[in-house]
């Protein structure tokens, strides 16, 4: 049986012509329990502890020790030279790969992003309704203090004025022209 040697002419991506003899899968089996975790420690560490990548690359190196399977030397000690070997370049392949594609950015939460908000141009609204309000019939500014103040529905400030609903909404609409009126054009609006 031929020995795949762990010097740097070994070219682990190749992948041989013939397929693997019978008794294949018992010799994998065998690499597998004896190689496994030992080779996994040592990917765990190249990957700075990413057991997600750690275990990527383990796969990666045991389907490249079974195309090579026939060519494996029996001995456990070259097994493990040659496996380490292999599981270091694609490691390092890996780390190649990642570093030239743009970093993965997830979706973002734009409930948690913070705020800009002019707040300067809130307090000026603020003002400006605020002094324009005196300027409304009594009737319009209860209603629209109500509604956007209060925060009260139409059925509710109906209620608690004994008026009709529609007049609500009346007095709201005609309220809601009058101070566009007296604050004059704003803009975007």
């Amino acid at each position: 049986m031929a020995t795949v040697s762990s010097g740097a002419g070994a070219d682990a991506s190749a992948t041989p012509d013939e397929t693997p003899t019978p008794g294949a899968d018992t010799r994998m089996s065998l690499i597998y329990e004896t190689h496994a975790e030992p080779l996994f420690r040592f990917l765990l560490r190249l990957s700075l502890g990413a057991r997600h990548i750690a275990e990527d690359l383990l796969q990666e190196t045991m389907v490249r020790a079974w195309r090579h399977i026939d060519h494996l030397s029996s001995d456990p000690e070259t097994q493990r030279r040659w496996l380490f070997t292999v599981a270091r370049r694609i490691a390092i392949d890996a780390a190649r790969a990642r570093q030239a594609r743009p970093t993965e950015v997830g979706a973002v939460d734009v409930s948690r992003m913070p705020t800009t908000t002019d707040h300067v141009e809130e307090i000026v609204a603020v003002h400006t309704v605020h002094d324009a309000l005196p300027r409304l019939k009594p009737e319009q500014r209860t209603v629209l203090i109500d509604l956007y103040f209060h925060g009260r529905s139409t059925a509710e400030i109906a209620a608690r004025l004994d008026i009709p609903e529609g007049t609500v909404k009346s007095r709201a609409h005609y309220g809601l022209r009058a101070l566009r009126a007296i604050v004059g054009p704003t803009d975007g609006v």
